[in-house]
């Protein structure tokens, strides 16, 4: 599950981008990783949420390589 942070940026050092939340936090962000629109006040949303996708992704790739890996050695040894 996503949880998103309200925020918009505030200025612009060197580069990177001092992003504020609406309750004040800054937020250091590189300014190549805005969208190239991004300017001061800019309003922004950042998202956060755990690696689980990605960790759901890696164990069903692992399972479907595991798979074929078993099938494959099944086939040989009928051979």
């Amino acid at each position: 599950m996503n949880k998103f942070i309200k925020a918009a940026i505030d200025r612009f050092e060197g580069d990177s981008a001092v992003i504020k939340t609406e309750d004040g936090q800054e937020i250091i962000w590189p300014k190549q990783d805005l969208p190239e629109d991004a300017k001061e006040g800019t309003a922004v949303r950042l998202s956060v949420s755990t690696n689980q996708s990605d960790e759901e992704e890696r164990t069903k790739l692992a399972k479907t390589l595991l798979n074929e890996i078993l099938q494959n050695k099944d086939g040989q040894k009928g051979n």
